[in-house]
């Protein structure tokens, strides 16, 4: 798809409001934020809305994720309009021969003035996309006015500049939070010290925000605790599953041979994966289906260099032989075939409460068994405490993780139709288009219903 397509309006249709979504990771990168912003651009394509998506440059996925996925592009809707914008790759050349003149001549120098920026600019190193953004974002406004202004975060550089772009044009905005800024949600402290830059930016910008979105009560419950003046603009809009990426009525029940327990999503050292393989390893030494494999399907890691650091930093033999089988990414357009080939689903997270995890609502789609193996009091457990097939440890402990997960593998094995299927019901209503429909809602009556 070229990165200028449109759909072109028939005769006779009504002016289609116009959307500048700023969405850093988006495809045909396949970072874990990629699938709801593609789901937000479809839906608000879909629903009327002339979208256009201001990105990462290719070389960030190329070089620095490592990670993209060309089917992810194929499925966004041909009217949507990607704008890669370019950015300064400081924080990430190790190829000296690729410097500027600049840091080519004065590296120290060099290393001040960026550091300055850091501290006096803008707080990350994505800040030269922003920049870009605003500059490109207002001549295209210019050009042809938009009507709102749609931000995505993580990185928070994409705040900042739906920011600065409504200070110049006027233009309301919208902040999609999908992760947190200032909350540490693994540590559930603040994640900078008091006077860092960051609390000024994510003041400024809710200060004048429209409306600003988050993925679960738990999170929108902080915000609102720290900036209450924005709190009657704040909404929930949680992630969801996508229906042209797995069809659920596809999967087998029962399983065909010895159990596949299964983990799809990325690894990283935060999640408590040592717990998960210990209890695994009780379970099955116990006699509990003895012969069954715990599969992992994944990245490790979100950046190109993550792997390596990530196997020394677990201290764990990841192959794909043994009864823990590490079995590498899978395009989120064949993730039917992973689940379909796993009988029992874990759901491995690190945090608090203030985790959901994207990941959840596909597995509760699929109708399988899912195992939780994260500590208890986590969001997503409001979501799984309806589903019938979800088992869950009593303590983040091996004893505790075995016999929820043999609890779960008998579950697999029984494979009660019944149950299944009221499984499959209950996680059918949570698509991405159902969740993000009051967002696009709450878009219209910012903009003032314009159509």
């Amino acid at each position: 798809m070229s990165d200028d397509t449109r759909k072109a309006p028939t005769p006779g249709d009504a002016p289609r409001p116009r959307v500048l979504y700023l969405a850093f990771y988006f495809p045909p990168s396949r970072a874990s934020g990629v699938y709801r912003a593609r789901a937000t651009a479809n839906h608000f394509t879909e629903s009327g809305w002339d979208v256009t998506v201001m990105r990462a440059p290719d070389r960030f996925y190329d070089e620095v994720t490592g990670s993209t996925d060309d089917a992810l592009t194929d499925g966004l809707h041909p009217a949507v309009t990607t704008l890669p914008q370019p950015m300064d790759f400081f924080a990430w050349e190790t190829d000296v021969a690729r410097y500027g003149r600049f840091r080519g001549n004065a590296p120290a120098l060099a290393k001040r003035f960026y550091d300055w920026k850091q501290r006096r600019v803008f707080p990350e190193h994505y800040q030269s996309w922003a920049i870009r953004c605003v500059t490109e974002g207002r001549r295209l406004h210019r050009r042809k006015p938009f009507d709102l202004i749609l931000a995505t975060g993580n990185p928070f550089a994409s705040f900042a500049a739906a920011w600065a772009l409504s200070r110049l044009t006027g233009l309301p905005y919208i902040l999609d939070y999908r992760d947190s800024w200032t909350l540490d949600l693994f540590a559930n402290a603040d994640a900078f010290e008091p006077g860092h830059p960051a609390w000024k930016w994510e003041r400024r910008a809710m200060r004048r925000a429209a409306a600003a979105v988050f993925v679960n009560d738990a999170l929108r419950d902080w915000h609102a605790q720290r900036y209450p003046g924005t709190a009657e603009r704040m909404m929930v809009v949680p992630n969801g599953w996508d229906p042209d990426c797995l069809d659920p009525e596809a999967l087998d029940a029962a399983p065909a041979g010895p159990l596949s327990f299964a983990y799809v999503g990325t690894l990283t050292a935060n999640q408590p994966v040592h717990r998960m393989v210990d209890g695994f390893r009780a379970m099955t030494a116990g006699g509990d289906h003895a012969d069954a494999t715990l599969d992992l399907y994944g990245h490790l890691g979100f950046f190109a260099h993550s792997p390596d650091k990530l196997r020394a930093d677990l201290g764990l033999e990841l192959g794909e032989e043994g009864d823990v089988r590490y079995r590498g990414p899978v395009s989120k357009t064949a993730i039917g075939d992973t689940y379909a080939a796993s009988d029992v689903l874990v759901f491995l997270a690190g945090g608090s409460k203030y985790v959901t995890s994207g990941k959840i609502f596909e597995y509760m789609a699929t109708g399988k068994p899912i195992v939780s193996v994260h500590e208890p009091g986590s969001a997503a457990e409001a979501l799984l405490r309806d589903y019938p097939l979800w088992f869950r440890p009593g303590r983040l402990e091996a004893e505790d993780i075995a016999r929820a997960m043999a609890e779960a593998g008998d579950a697999a094995v029984k494979a009660d139709p019944e149950v299944a299927r009221t499984a499959r019901d209950y996680g059918a209503a949570f698509t991405r288009d159902r969740a993000l429909r009051p967002l696009e809602e709450r878009a219209r009556a910012v903009i003032g219903g314009k159509r």
